[in-house]
């Protein structure tokens, strides 16, 4: 829903009804992840994919006529479907889609999510998606790590739906439960879709250098809040790193240091040193493989500076498990040389590890495109 707020909101803001298609589950080669929306405005114009272009014309019927009728549904397109060539779908998945209408009176509060999103706060959104009484159908329960709003249906589906969603807030997740028809944990009859909106990852990138505009550029173009960071201010300029979230002037040390303490790195930030000098690297990268566990830290640099590297973090006393979460010499075999080529070469790096996958070329593997499980 995050990609398709801006078009919704003027539509629900003077009470109109728009069709909104979500993605909710994938098997196999589908195209989009969970979460990915289409939305069809009162006016008939269609905004964001499910699909990447395999079922879009037929989802778009389908949320017209929702719009219209005001009857949800939850629909699977894929090779087990035999409608899917018909409607394009022929890469192989099975993507299930929930499409709901939506106003002021079926989501009183998507205005208040709108705002959480915008000002980075963590929300989430319940949607029952599959339940014997029809009526439950497209009601939502907004989730936040202080509690719940809104009405499933009943007091104990609120409860047992806004406590159990509380884990899949916190890591930035979404995904479906399932409950008995009145919220009965270890029971079926509902489903129920979670929505996390997390604020966007982040991504540190260490030393002020055209490498680093190059990946403050990609990063940001990827979905990262990217800051880059230096301690030579004539170098750590707004302007040398236009596409950066911001550009702090400070030993990096430290500010990681401060970043940690605040509790502002987690579990999905990248890191990438891109220096390659000891008296800025190592007290860098000591506190970072000391500290809360990220997604990837990575350092530049040559074969040589990368032994280098090694034995002075080993002198530092970091020990083997520590630097087992060391990527370096970062990135790729890609054969980069400019700048750009290198940030891609790091970013596919941090992207494979993301998704385990091999970076090997395609056409050489038999194994499945898309890898389901984040890690």
């Amino acid at each position: 829903m995050r990609d398709v707020l801006a078009a919704m909101m003027p539509g629900w803001r003077k009470g109109d009804t728009a069709g909104l298609a979500t993605v909710v589950s994938t098997f196999k080669s589908a195209p989009r992840l969970p979460g990915a929306s289409m939305l069809v405005t009162a006016d008939g114009e269609a905004v964001g994919s499910v699909s990447g272009g395999c079922v879009e014309g037929a989802v778009y019927e389908l949320a017209t006529q929702v719009k219209e009728d005001g009857t949800p549904v939850l629909v699977r397109y894929g090779i087990s479907d035999d409608d899917a060539f018909a409607v394009g779908l022929t890469c192989g998945g099975i993507i299930d889609i929930f499409v709901e209408p939506v106003s002021r009176q079926s989501f009183a509060e998507l205005d208040a999510v709108r705002q959480d999103i915008a000002g980075e706060r963590r929300v989430g959104v319940a949607t029952v998606i599959e339940h014997p009484d029809s009526s439950w159908l497209g009601r939502h329960l907004v989730v936040r790590p202080a509690g719940f709003e809104g009405h499933l249906g009943s007091e104990r589906a609120n409860h047992a739906v806004g406590d159990d969603t509380q884990g899949l807030l916190a890591a930035g997740r979404s995904g479906i439960l399932s409950y008995g028809p009145d919220g009965e944990r270890l029971d079926s009859g509902m489903r129920v879709f979670f929505a996390s909106y997390a604020p966007p990852p982040r991504m540190l990138v260490f030393g002020a250098i055209d490498f680093a505009s190059a990946l403050a550029r990609l990063g940001t173009f990827l979905g990262y809040r990217v800051t880059v960071c230096d301690a030579r201010a004539i170098f750590a300029t707004p302007a040398r790193f236009p596409d950066a979230a911001e550009v702090v002037n400070a030993w990096p040390h430290r500010y990681l240091a401060e970043q940690l303490e605040k509790g502002l790195v987690d579990e999905r930030t990248v890191m990438c040193v891109l220096t390659h000098d000891p008296k800025f690297d190592i007290p860098l990268l000591d506190v970072a493989l000391r500290g809360q566990p990220m997604a990837f830290i990575g350092a530049m640099g040559s074969r040589r500076t990368h032994a280098d590297r090694i034995a002075r973090l080993r002198e530092a006393g970091l020990g083997e498990e520590e630097l087992a979460r060391l990527h370096s010499p970062v990135g790729l075999d890609l054969g980069a040389r400019t700048p750009e080529e290198t940030a891609v070469s790091i970013a596919a790096e941090f992207i494979a590890k993301q998704w385990s996958g091999s970076g090997e070329p395609l056409r050489q593997l038999d194994e499945r495109i898309h890898h389901d499980e984040q890690h």
